[in-house]
């Protein structure tokens, strides 16, 4: 399980209302919350944004309320991955629950800049910067987390 593509940054504390505006939370459809997506923060985001592409922010990345909304207008905007220093606890596991791939690594989210080509290796928690030519160690996934994000989310994980 790998991801790679290019990467756009985020500086810390973005908060669940900044991923998606708490206007557009009377949705559960995945492509509608996605057009919506760090509009407040960037609003060509959504424009720039590639299927597979990577998202870096920096400290306490997820803060804010619980809504499962936001990692899944993370994922469903064709992000691959999100790449923090720190994690907010609750969208940590929110986004392990949609299948949506994220890692600390705070000297990867610190060196790692907005544009920079990256590479992820999932099995290793390799992150290679292949734009800087250098590399970071994260915690690998073990393999239940594996298992979940490579089915798409928990339920799906659940399924026989």
């Amino acid at each position: 399980m790998n991801a790679h593509g290019i990467v756009h940054k985020f500086g810390d504390n973005i908060d669940t209302d900044v991923i998606i505006p708490a206007r557009y939370l009377n949705t559960a459809d995945h492509k509608e919350l996605a057009s919506h997506c760090m509009e407040d923060i960037d609003k060509e985001f959504v424009n720039k944004v590639k299927e597979g592409d990577i998202m870096v922010g920096e400290a306490n990345f997820g803060c804010g309320s619980s809504r499962e909304h936001a990692p899944i207008a993370i994922k469903a905007s064709g992000i691959s991955c999100v790449i923090a220093s720190t994690f907010a606890r609750i969208f940590y596991r929110n986004a392990i629950n949609i299948g949506l791939a994220i890692l600390e690594c705070p000297e990867a989210a610190k060196d790692i800049d907005e544009g920079n080509e990256v590479e992820v290796d999932f099995d290793t928690g390799i992150i290679t910067n292949v734009t800087k030519g250098r590399k970071y160690q994260a915690e690998p996934f073990p393999d239940f987390i594996k298992e979940i994000i490579n089915k798409g989310g928990l339920l799906n994980s659940l399924k026989k």
